[in-house]
């Protein structure tokens, strides 16, 4: 094929297959693969934090690795458009403009995210299909299509020197999609008979025996649940579910009822599916929820983002009666048709609560606690067909935490994969393929990048560590006025006390507080007295101690010394 070739081999030529993220946690996926100078990057994705990162927005991969290798970076193929996958996009590319390859709904979510960052214009942008191929040197990829909980999705096969490794991307095997397609078992079957050397496979639902039940059953239960709803139904789940997405339009024309949507990535993922044909939306369904008012309570549903329990996202405003435009209603049908990823069982629990406070009737729960999600993951079964129609010779697990992955080496055993050929590895190990054989190869650099507003990666341990103990503790300011030729305080020190404790009603620890400034600064030698730096640790030192002496608290205490 035109542009093809394929790198000579010598003794240092290897392939090395690596995770910058999505092993031993759940999100941030990003991999690659290399031979010699040729670099393919799988994914980019981002994950949010949790309550160790105060003030963080969103996590990233860490790009040093790739900024290292930046020349031979040939791809990045992205197998579907979930925010685990493609959440980190733009801050990769405004650092490595490189191309971009997905299906026509994946970049179409890809291109929301470049416009809001100002990177769409520079941008390559590539749109593949099943049939299509991409190469890169000595790698050359093609693809299969896979059934998740978003449309669009691939797998993807690359053809390398030393043999074929597989990227399942995320997967189930739904036989009765709500959308099409149908899994292609024969192509992976075919795959597989021509013999795959690695197969890197997701793990999410290790752990879950069976198999991972079709979305289409989600769709009946969301029908009835509004068909006796007798006033205003409210349902949240993931933007990017477009199959679910599409079952809620259904009901909401089944039962008569006018749709809202709120949140913006629920618009902006509504409005991309629909015009790249992923929807089906007749005229005149859709309603600004501002108009609402205009239409009886059983004529209205409303299809908001929040399944996660999101502090800002559209259903917690709702459930705290916060809306600016619409508000949920003693009786009202509140449906949550997503289950909650772990660490946002709280949030989610909030919520929950909030609306049976407003004395909502809520719907909520996976599985057949309320029929109103299952996953798009393939349970025990399916990750055994998988590898079953792959044939790999080696199994590297990926997405998924440790104990997930650890499942997937036990399944990969019980269909024949020898456990020494099951690599469970952390983000930035590699496993190495030289002359037909792998083992594990040199580590490369991974980590986290913190997003914090319009900051990437300048958020360190050093400021999470003084944000931590902000909030475990408060501060306590001591503002000191100092003569600048006789070096000694013109003035009574100022002590200003934020999260510590509240100063009218610790007058008296205040003084004590005072008091302890003062004799330190009597105390200080003429020398000691020429040295800021000197007097500032001298003070916090005898601050700190006696504060610790009378309350067990360590707050951080910032000296401050003006010069007159």
């Amino acid at each position: 094929m035109k542009g093809r070739y394929f790198v000579l081999r010598t003794e240092a030529s290897r392939l090395l297959i690596a995770a910058l993220g999505g092993v031993n946690e759940i999100g941030k996926n990003m991999y690659f693969i290399q031979y010699d100078r040729d670099l393919v990057l799988i994914d980019c994705g981002s994950k949010f934090p949790d309550e160790s990162l105060p003030g963080i927005d969103l996590i990233v991969p860490d790009f040093s690795y790739l900024l290292d290798h930046q020349e031979d970076i040939k791809a990045l193929v992205v197998t579907h458009g979930h925010e685990d996958h493609i959440g980190g996009i733009p801050y990769l590319l405004k650092q490595l403009n490189i191309p971009v390859y997905g299906t026509a709904l994946t970049i179409g979510l890809i291109k929301i995210k470049l416009k809001e960052h100002g990177l769409l214009d520079e941008s390559q942008l590539h749109v593949i299909d099943e049939n299509s191929v991409v190469d890169a040197g000595s790698i050359r990829a093609s693809f299969f299509p896979t059934i998740h909980s978003i449309p669009d999705c691939l797998g993807i096969v690359f053809e390398t020197p030393e043999g074929t490794v597989v990227h399942t991307g995320d997967f189930k095997f739904d036989m009765s999609p709500v959308n099409g397609p149908y899994p292609d078992l024969h192509r992976m079957a075919e795959i597989g008979k021509k013999g795959v050397k690695v197969l890197i496979s997701e793990s999410t639902n290790a752990e879950r025996a069976g198999f991972t039940p079709s979305e289409r059953i989600v769709g009946s239960h969301i029908l009835d649940a509004f068909s006796s709803a007798k006033q205003q139904v409210f349902i949240s789940t993931f933007a990017s579910n477009v199959n679910r997405v599409q079952q809620i339009i259904d009901a909401a024309i089944e039962t008569n009822r006018k749709l809202a949507l709120l949140g913006r990535s629920m618009v902006n993922v509504v409005e991309v599916a629909n015009d790249l044909g992923y929807l089906r939306i007749p005229e005149g369904l859709l309603i600004d929820a501002r108009d609402s008012e205009k239409y009886p309570p059983e004529q209205i549903a409303v299809l908001c983002t929040g399944s996660q329990g999101e502090p800002m996202a559209a259903l917690s405003r709702l459930a705290s009666s916060q809306h600016p435009h619409i508000e949920i209603l003693p009786g009202d049908t509140v449906i949550i048709a997503a289950g909650a990823i772990p660490g946002n069982e709280r949030n989610l629990s909030n919520v929950v609560d909030n609306l049976y406070g407003i004395g909502a009737k809520v719907i909520y729960g996976s599985g057949s606690a309320s029929g109103m999600h299952v996953s798009g993951h393939g349970s025990q079964e399916e990750l055994k067909l998988m590898l079953t129609l792959m044939k790999p010779e080696y199994l590297f697990p990926v997405h998924g935490e440790f104990r997930m992955l650890y499942k997937h080496r036990l399944l990969a055993e019980s269909v024949g994969v020898p456990s020494e050929n099951v690599f469970i590895v952390r983000n930035g190990e590699t496993i190495q393929i030289k002359n037909g054989s792998a083992s594990m190869g040199p580590k490369v650099h991974a980590g986290n990048n913190l997003v914090d507003g319009l900051g990437v990666g300048d958020v360190g341990n050093i400021v999470l560590r003084d944000r931590r103990h902000l909030a475990s503790d408060g501060m306590l300011i001591i503002v000191t006025t100092l003569s600048k030729t006789e070096r000694k305080m013109m003035a009574s020190p100022e002590v200003i006390s934020r999260g510590f404790v509240f100063v009218k009603e610790n007058e008296a620890l205040m003084e004590q507080i005072h008091q302890v400034i003062l004799d330190s600064m009597d105390s200080l030698s003429e020398s000691e007295a020429s040295q800021w730096n000197l007097i500032k640790q001298i003070l916090k030192d005898d601050v700190g101690r006696f504060i610790y002496s009378q309350t067990k608290r360590r707050p951080m205490i910032l000296p401050i010394i003006i010069e007159v």
